[in-house]
């Protein structure tokens, strides 16, 4: 009996198949050939083709450089300064966590090294942008008003560089993102409060004030945190704390909305709910 051919179709799915192992042979060279670039390339060439393209804003090339030498020169002042590149480029790259990771291992291997106070200066950079998301940048969400947590790390963090290196170059910057970043945090009290007095809490939104101003002094909403006292204690009969407040606050910003009974200002309603309008509050209204 004469053996039936193979089907067309049979021969066309194995030719497929064939075809399929061979770009993956292919690929697999390819890769082999672009990683092997590197090998037994000396410590300071290696070095320095990674800088190079960090130089010219080639981030993953940068990485993937650094992270060949360190593999085939696991010690070494090139190494650590790859180490601290590294960091950098995952940083740049928007990798955040590689990048904190990086740095916390930097710190633990290498305590003593004269980059280290870069190294608490970069993890702040980290922390400070963290949590912030692709629409929070294009629609200018208000940070103040999402989990804290990340801006408080890098706080401590530009904290440690001011006090332990005051004398680094990094230290006047630290002190300058410490500032902006207690505003932030002060913001966040200022809205929770306008919020609470939203919502007729008014002790609770007065707590938030007095907290602010205890917390947070010469911030750069002290006056409005003093004109929600006003406020809330005038909503809670207490007109002798009402008035103490106003007098405070026609001391310290004698055009404050507050003093003419035109604050809060609360945004449009209908603009929450157009989702492309740029977040704003009572607070941005008063500033225009």
């Amino acid at each position: 009996m004469t053996p039936r051919s193979a089907s067309p179709f049979r021969a066309l799915a194995r030719a497929s198949v064939l075809l399929l192992l061979a770009a993956l042979v292919a690929t697999g060279c390819s890769r082999n050939t672009k990683d092997d670039e590197n090998e037994g390339v000396p410590v300071a060439e290696l070095y320095q083709k990674g800088h190079d393209s960090m130089r010219k804003g080639n981030w993953n090339n940068g990485a993937v450089t650094f992270r060949r030498l360190v593999a085939q020169y696991p010690y070494g002042p090139y190494t650590e300064q790859a180490l601290v590149e590294t960091a950098y480029a995952n940083y740049k790259m928007g990798n955040n966590e590689e990048a904190i990771s990086g740095i916390d291992r930097f710190i633990r291997t290498y305590p003593t090294h004269r980059n280290i106070p870069y190294m608490y200066y970069l993890r702040g950079l980290v922390n400070s942008s963290r949590d912030t998301v692709f629409l929070q940048r294009v629609w200018s969400l208000d940070s103040s008003r999402r989990d804290l947590a990340s801006p408080n790390q890098a706080y401590s963090d530009f904290n440690t560089v001011a006090d332990r290196y005051p004398n680094s170059r990094y230290a006047a910057d630290a002190r300058q993102r410490m500032v902006a970043l207690r505003n932030t945090f002060a913001r966040h009290e200022i809205e929770s409060g306008l919020y609470y007095l939203r919502r007729e809490a008014y002790v609770a939104a007065a707590q938030r004030a007095t907290y602010l101003l205890e917390t947070y002094p010469q911030s750069e909403y002290q006056n409005d945190a003093v004109a929600l006292l006003a406020v809330s204690y005038a909503r809670l009969g207490n007109e002798t704390l009402a008035a103490d407040a106003r007098r405070v606050l026609q001391q310290n910003e004698p055009d404050h909305p507050a003093l003419t009974e035109n604050w809060p200002n609360e945004p449009w309603r209908i603009r929450r709910l157009n989702p492309f309008a740029t977040e704003r509050t009572a607070i941005d209204n008063d500033r225009d």
